[in-house]
């Protein structure tokens, strides 16, 4: 069942119809969420829309509602960022769609851009800075993901899809596509769904929110493990049966090949700031992986991981 903690809209009454709405899916992390919020309220937000829907966090964000008065706070009770969206989407009015993830931090002019781009295309992705939430120098998982996490254009111009945690669409174009799916990777599943009816996705650089670095191995194990589980689930979804299982084998296999080819790109990157940088970084991509071929291994011989 779907509950919601305020349906009210805090607008004044009488406020024109707000041109943009903004969705924040939120679990468990209320200190990011208020940074997230905080930061939000630097932009231009008087004609905005903004609805945090909490996804039945054992700590929900109630701290937050008196310091944010003009913002909706909703609640969705079934798991996943994606219902959380479809949620917010539900209990909007605005025709443009804005979506950011809690832990995110938004430029100051995210808004004004947003608003100025939205015409542009169907889907418009923007770009994902990464930054430490610890004290330099960066460990591996830090230095791996500050290379490698978040590559925005090269999900959307190489490989079709854009990620949720900063991403324009329409109201029109949602409802025709259709509600973010679980269990998939649903970012490139919403995607890929909304390419295959002919609407355009691009890249905006100048469209920019901030993403905290993982900072241990098993904050980063735990995201490419859920990352694993979902892209099978989305592989099987689109290439069911035997010969799309001997393919995963067969992307497994090639892991090995793919650290020969991501090292220079770390070694030679001007995010970080030493060898020592480097080498840990280099590390954690080896031994990641090596992980994620044992896991989809074991996916592509009928196992669960």
């Amino acid at each position: 069942m779907v509950m919601s903690m305020t349906t009210t809209d805090p607008r004044p009454a009488g406020a024109p119809s707000p041109d943009i709405a903004v969705i924040i899916p939120h679990y468990n992390d209320v200190d990011r969420l208020e940074r997230c919020l905080s930061e939000l309220m630097q932009n231009e937000v008087g004609n905005a829309e903004i609805l945090v829907v909490d996804n039945n966090s054992p700590t929900p964000p109630t701290r937050l509602h008196d310091t944010f008065p003009n913002i909706r706070f909703l609640s969705e009770s079934e798991k996943g960022a994606g219902p959380a969206r479809n949620h917010g989407v539900a209990l909007s009015t605005a025709p443009v769609l804005l979506f950011i993830d809690a832990d995110c931090v938004p430029d100051h002019d995210w808004l004004s851009v947003a608003r100025a781009v939205a015409p542009k295309a169907d889907l418009i992705g923007g770009r994902v800075d990464v930054f430490d939430e610890t004290p330099p120098p960066r460990n591996g998982p830090e230095a791996f993901e500050k290379v490698f996490a978040f590559d925005f254009r090269t999900y959307i111009e190489v490989k079709g899809f854009s990620g949720s945690g900063n991403l324009i669409t329409t109201r029109p174009v949602f409802e025709d596509v259709g509600p973010f799916r679980t269990v998939v990777s649903e970012d490139s599943d919403w995607s890929y769904r909304a390419t295959a009816k002919g609407y355009r996705l691009i890249y905006e650089d100048g469209l920019r929110v901030s993403h905290p670095s993982r900072s241990d191995w098993a904050a980063l194990r735990h995201k490419w493990h859920r990352l694993t589980k979902e892209s099978f689930a989305l592989m099987q979804s689109n290439r069911p049966g035997m010969g799309g299982r001997l393919r995963w084998a067969a992307k497994a296999l090639a892991m090995p090949v793919s650290v020969l080819v991501h090292l220079p790109k770390l070694f030679l990157s001007p995010k970080l700031d030493s060898f020592g940088e480097r080498l840990r970084g280099a590390g954690t991509l080896i031994r990641l992986r090596l992980v994620r071929m044992g896991w989809m291994l074991q996916q592509a011989a009928g196992l669960d991981i």
